[in-house]
């Protein structure tokens, strides 16, 4: 194995050596089922056999003489995946391109599942004990972590057998769907019994749902594999020897697929997306948000996909979580819908593959764990370094919960530890390709900590001033009308420009009540705020003021500063011809975006402490409001209790 970059690459002479014995698996073995039982659609008729490596009834064999059966027997138990492939587009007697994709694919993927099994052997004290065990040498006090190995592996190899099958597919999947109910025969003895468990198994679905039906045949594949990737995962949570496969990521480079311990891979293919995308003209108001929209899908175009690094993630100014903010009805949601429009425009122009995901209430679970898987992907979908990401959190403050929470169900605490571990975590690695955006109209509802991963904050406080009345005005009533305009400029208040420069200096001062306070107290004590030094005495002042800012506080505001750094918008003619920037190498990006980079001045750290502080003491303020009307309901159902109690005792 070769190290590179953060990845570990999985030789493709590893896996091509395991070719046979798939091969091998594919055509024909016995298995007798422990966990499942054998369905009716694929149990033999009476006197009917097949024997490993002999089909059923190959079509190369098939008698032309009418009503002369030439059926071979078998014995119960009998596995053949590639007659059960072939009988799934009934009498014909030539292999489809489907069947033969499928067949490939499961080959593939056995072997890729059994290259990483040698590999975590000879990573863990697995080889060395199936040696001794072999050999007749295995100590009695190793018996246990032998058989806890044997299970790692079984574990791994079945999960990724799944997870590359479903891989691999994702190109063959159209609109049917197939639920293949449950998956049942997961064994864990030993890896070459899983997978032998796991193939009797996909035997019977295809015979249960694709005989006859070829267009049923990837759906039951991967709705299979998806069972298989869920239970193993689930499994592999508790387990105590799987470091080993879970620390590393893999990369298959001539599948373009990057195994990741127990997540689901992702294919680097664009989301189809339904939404009605909006024009930046479109969202009314909102100023500094949409300025930042703009120019952070502007900024992920930068992207370079062979070094896999966006040249603004490594001279600061990359926006990768932010937080969306207002009041309900003020444009969230047309701000989402703008920004995915202008990315999913760019992406196709340059012809690159672009991935929108939302997570919502949806992915709360009942089962344990399940609302944490459902994170997980999400994550590892809009991190997918193939791709240009933008993930959203609709409503965070209804599918994250505060923890210590006792409201907050065990699926919303599972998502906030995902989002807090994803988002400023020890493996954190913000390569630039992708952003998330966590939307909220109670934003003091979620959890300061992971709040606070939010590096940005985008306040959609919607129209504000006459103009912008009478643009969203003109705006919704359309054109079927003919009421006259009016003394105005259609949009005129809209020219972004402008009207930013304006809400940053309207910055200059806080606005929240408490801030102005320690704002002014600071100006009096140091003068105004020109030197470091002052700046630091401000930042320690609203500290003590609010103990909830913290360093990661000043990471955020310092990241801001730096965005305002690169106070430009790449022009639209790079976005329009991609030869101009896009289809650059990163050196030469690089230098463009240097040779536009703003100085940092005294001016934009006020502003940028400015806003993030009035953010920040904007959410206590309604959070302490909020636990303090909860405590007043409390005791006055406390008291009135006492009062029905005490008067039906007749105190």
């Amino acid at each position: 194995m070769s190290l590179t970059g953060d990845q570990m690459e999985l030789r493709e002479e590893d896996i091509r050596q395991h070719y046979a014995a798939a091969e091998a698996l594919l055509e024909g073995f016995d298995h007798a089922p422990r966990l499942a039982r054998e369905s009716a659609a694929s149990a033999p008729a009476q006197g009917e056999e097949r024997s490993p490596g002999i089909g059923l009834s190959r079509r190369r064999f098939r008698s032309t003489t009418p009503g002369l059966a030439t059926r071979r027997t078998r014995p119960a138990g009998g596995v053949h995946l590639l007659d059960t492939i072939a009988a799934c587009d009934g009498d014909d007697p030539l292999t489809s391109p489907r069947q033969a994709a499928v067949a490939r694919a499961i080959r593939r993927a056995l072997a890729i599942a059994m290259a990483l099994g040698d590999s975590f052997a000879e990573a863990t004290a697995l080889a060395e004990l199936k040696g001794a065990n072999l050999a007749g040498s295995l100590p009695r006090d190793r018996a246990a972590e032998f058989s806890e190995l044997l299970a790692a592996q079984s574990l791994l190899q079945l999960h990724v057998t799944a997870n590359a099958l479903s891989y691999l597919l994702s190109s063959q999947m159209g609109e049917l769907t197939v639920d293949p109910g449950d998956a049942e025969e997961i064994l864990t003895d030993n890896a070459p019994l899983a997978l032998q468990g796991m193939l009797w198994e996909l035997d019977q679905k295809l015979a249960t749902f694709a005989t006859g039906e070829e267009e049923k045949l990837v759906p039951t594949l991967t709705g299979y594999a998806a069972l298989v990737m869920e239970k193993t995962a689930l499994r592999a949570d508790s387990h105590p020897h799987l470091g080993a496969f879970t620390a590393a990521t893999w990369r298959i480079e001539a599948d373009d697929l990057t195994i990741r311990g127990f997540t689901p891979a992702a294919h680097a293919k664009s989301t189809q997306l339904v939404m009605t995308f909006k024009k930046p003209h479109e969202v009314v108001g909102n100023h500094i948000a949409k300025y930042q929209a703009m120019k952070l899908a502007k900024m992920l175009m930068a992207y370079d996909f062979d070094r896999k690094l966006n040249p603004f993630a490594e001279l600061g100014g990359f926006i990768f979580t932010f937080m969306g903010d207002g009041m309900p009805g003020t444009g969230k949601t047309t701000l989402i819908q703008m920004m995915a429009g202008l990315l999913n425009d760019y992406c196709q122009t340059a012809g690159y593959p672009f991935r929108y995901r939302n997570l919502s209430t949806e992915n709360i679970d009942s089962y344990q764990g399940k609302s944490g898987q459902n994170a997980k992907a999400f994550i590892s979908d809009i991190l997918d370094p193939a791709v240009i990401g933008f993930g959203t959190i609709d409503d965070i403050d209804q599918i994250a919960g505060k923890r210590g929470d006792r409201q907050s169900s065990a699926g919303q605490q599972e998502i906030t530890a995902v989002l807090m571990e994803s988002f400023a975590g020890a493996n954190t690695v913000v390569r630039g390709n992708c952003t998330f955006g966590m939307f909220s109209n109670y934003p003091e509802n979620v959890d300061d900590a992971l709040r606070q991963r939010a590096g940005a904050r985008f306040l959609v406080d919607g129209p504000q001033t006459r103009d912008d009345y009478v643009d969203i005005l003109a705006l919704l009533l359309g054109k079927r009308h003919e009421i006259p305009l009016g003394d105005h400029e259609l949009y005129a208040a809209q020219e972004i420009q402008r009207a930013v420069a304006e809400s940053f200096a309207s910055h200059a001062r806080p606005k929240e009540a408490q801030l102005v306070e320690v704002y002014d107290e600071i100006q009096r004590r140091t003068g105004p705020l020109d030197t470091i030094a002052k700046l630091g005495s401000y930042l320690k002042a609203i500290q003590q003021a609010d103990p909830r800012f913290t360093g990661r506080a000043i990471k955020n505001i310092t990241d801001a500063v730096k965005v305002r750094a690169m106070d430009f918008e790449l022009p639209d003619e790079w976005m329009e011809e991609p030869e101009l920037f896009l289809f650059k190498d990163y050196d030469t990006k690089r230098a463009m975006i240097e040779e536009l980079r703003q100085p940092i001045t005294v001016e934009m750290v006020v502003q940028e402490i400015n806003r993030y502080a009035d953010s920040e003491f904007r959410y206590a303020d309604k959070s302490d409001a909020a636990a303090i009307d909860a405590m007043v309901r409390d005791m006055e159902r406390t008291e009135e209790a006492k009062r029905r109690y005490l008067k039906e005792r007749g105190e």
